[in-house]
């Protein structure tokens, strides 16, 4: 289980979102990245560098000057130069350690898009399981291959599958929120003047939690009737391939003269396809009706 994005999120940052649980996580706890060095700054940074790079051969040219006639100018060069890259080593100091870019953007979009997405530790262990349990059923729609030759509704099941997916994370957030701070009171102890009050609120979170859980259930109802029309669908186009085979085979049934003993299961090729297509339109026939029952 990763980030949870609200599906009306840009499709590009929702995947920069999801790409970067540990950096949100700790810009949640208040980390915040370094800013962008303006121009000037990497510029400086740059001409610091070039002049370190630069520094051995201009002391193996100093080498040179000092062993000649023009050793005192020599001596004033060196001075000067070594004055100037100790400058240079000093500016560069004040520059970040690193520059940032990709940092500086998720940090960016996640205040911009705070409170639309949802980090693993906003659930709890048995939200946590509750929200895998969706978004494998999810998955397992919209991976189908009969969602993708558009026997299921793919259009409808790529708008409003995530969306299932995000109201049920942040259900499940809010209800791992409240579940924890239950929790923190009973452990502190409660006077018998307010158990009263408490058994109504253990009520509410397990009540709301069986909401929830039903409309998981009814995304894995979904998600088997699709199964079962991706079984048939598979096993349909593997009887087609078959049958369009079978003049071969009668071919050489009767070319070597056994076409008397031809078995039966071979000419039953063609009922057993129709047979399967029945069983596809009607598993296709459950998943719309379970689709609907979502929708409601």
């Amino acid at each position: 289980m990763g980030v949870v994005v609200d599906p009306g999120v840009p499709r590009e940052v929702s995947g920069l979102l999801r790409s970067n649980a540990l950096l949100l996580s700790r810009i949640r706890s208040g980390w915040v990245p370094p800013a962008t060095p303006p121009p000037e700054r990497r510029r400086r940074a740059t001409s610091s560098v070039v002049l370190l790079a630069a520094t051995p051969l201009v002391l193996a040219v100093m080498a040179v000057l000092l062993e000649s006639p023009a050793a005192p100018v020599g001596f004033v060069v060196l001075g000067m130069f070594v004055f100037v890259v100790l400058v240079k080593m000093a500016s560069l100091n004040e520059l970040p350690v690193t520059d940032r870019p990709r940092e500086r953007g998720v940090y960016e979009q996640a205040r911009w898009y705070d409170g639309r997405y949802l980090l693993p530790e906003d659930f709890d262990e048995e939200a946590a399981a509750v929200l895998t349990r969706a978004q494998r059923a999810i998955g397992s729609v919209l991976r189908s291959h009969v969602n993708a030759e558009g026997l299921l509704d793919g259009a409808r099941n790529a708008m409003m599958l995530p969306e299932q997916e995000w109201e049920i994370a942040r259900l499940l957030a809010k209800l791992s929120a409240l579940r924890a701070e239950h929790h923190e009171l009973l452990a502190r102890g409660v006077a018998p003047e307010v158990a009263a009050v408490v058994e109504p609120l253990e009520k509410a979170l397990v009540n709301s939690e069986a909401a929830v859980v039903a409309r998981v259930e009814a995304l894995e109802r979904y998600a088997g009737h699709v199964a079962d029309a991706e079984r048939a669908y598979h096993a349909r186009s593997q009887i087609e391939e078959l049958r369009a085979r079978l003049p071969r085979y009668e071919e050489l049934l009767a070319e070597s003269g056994a076409d008397a003993l031809a078995v039966p299961e071979i000419e039953r090729l063609a009922e057993d396809a129709d047979a399967l297509e029945r069983v596809l339109r009607r598993s296709v026939s459950s998943a719309h009706e379970a689709f609907r029952y979502l929708e409601g």
